[in-house]
């Protein structure tokens, strides 16, 4: 009788901690700063980030890119031709090619909450991601950083009180190598790196 009482004792004590340390699951989860959230999401979905302090890190970086892909003197598929000139001096031949090496491009809106880049007909037209080369090279800022998709459309009605972009879409698929799921069926990988210029 004396062991049955231990025992119950036992669990009792056990149950009444349990409940003390599952205490804090009910407490709201700490929220990560955007930049953190953002960088997690993104890696996790396969993307390549480089941070950039200014215009000469994002050039070395851009550099390192060709580089390692062997891209010098290569098919650049490119849209916004203020790019053209900001990486000017690579020997890239700028065409409007799905057959080119990769895209050049700016963005939307870069999407914490799921690490997706937010793309518009202000960056590749009417094209289809299906239609566009594999490889990205995304040039970005930090104040492009929106917590949702909800919010980075409502950036993008603020910004175009005139001209409302079409063809709208999101990549966040950036492992070209990855079996596919059914969540990412109709999706197109993209092997994809970020240029990050801090402007805040």
């Amino acid at each position: 009788m004396n062991l049955l009482k231990k025992l119950f004792n036992v669990k009792r004590k056990s149950v009444f901690k349990s409940k003390q340390t599952d205490h804090s699951r009910y407490f709201p989860e700490d929220k990560l700063p955007i930049d953190e959230k953002f960088t997690y999401n993104f890696n996790k979905n396969g993307g390549k980030f480089l941070y950039c302090e200014n215009n000469k890190e994002i050039l070395e970086a851009f550099d390192n890119i060709l580089l390692e892909n062997d891209w010098y003197e290569k098919d650049v598929f490119l849209i916004n031709e203020k790019l053209s000139t900001k990486f000017d001096g690579f020997n890239l031949n700028f065409c409007k090619s799905k057959d080119a090496s990769f895209l050049l491009s700016t963005c939307e809106s870069l999407v914490a909450n799921s690490g997706a880049i937010l793309l518009s007909s202000n960056q590749i037209k009417e094209k289809k991601l299906n239609e566009l080369p594999v490889n990205f090279v995304i040039f970005a800022t930090t104040s492009q950083l929106v917590d949702t998709i909800s919010e980075g459309m409502r950036k993008i009605k603020k910004q175009s009180k005139n001209y409302f972009p079409s063809n709208i879409t999101t990549i966040q698929d950036f492992e070209t190598e990855k079996e596919k799921d059914f969540l990412s069926y109709g999706s197109s990988a993209k092997n994809l790196y970020l240029l990050l210029l801090e402007d805040l």
